[in-house]
């Protein structure tokens, strides 16, 4: 085949020097690209800086209804050295609040500790439970 007609199918079917070079470009554009969006991922996911995980578990409720009282049972789970707050609330039979206390748990060496909290309700309640907790 002469040269001429190797460059028109060249030129045809998009094998020119102008060709490969934006085929170039274009792939390393798309390689910038995904090594940016890589990079922004490691940083949002991998090293924003960890913040100590809190959870709380009921385990347990006692009514004291003639001093309207309840007694909420509770373990909370904390990285030691945290301090720590959390919401104990009281709520009747349709699930109302019916009494609430923030009670401030100071930073301990344990990481799981059990706590007791008593809450004065406004009504009768049926039970108790802890609502959240947060680091302080």
């Amino acid at each position: 085949m002469a040269e001429a007609e190797t460059d028109a199918l060249d030129a045809r079917y998009g094998r020119t020097r102008t060709h490969r070079t934006r085929d170039r470009l274009l792939l390393a554009g798309g390689a910038v690209a995904f090594a940016i969006v890589l990079v922004a991922w490691v940083v949002w996911a991998g090293l924003d800086g960890q913040k100590p995980q809190v959870e709380a578990t009921d385990t347990g409720h006692r009514l004291i209804n003639e001093e309207r009282l309840v007694e909420v049972s509770w373990n909370l789970s904390v990285p030691p050295g945290n301090d720590t707050a959390c919401i104990v609330q009281a709520l009747n039979e349709d699930f109302t609040v019916v009494g609430w206390k923030v009670v401030e748990v100071p930073a301990s060496t344990r990481h799981i500790r059990s706590l007791t909290e008593t809450v004065r309700v406004a009504q009768e309640a049926n039970t108790g439970l802890i609502y959240s907790c947060w680091l302080t």
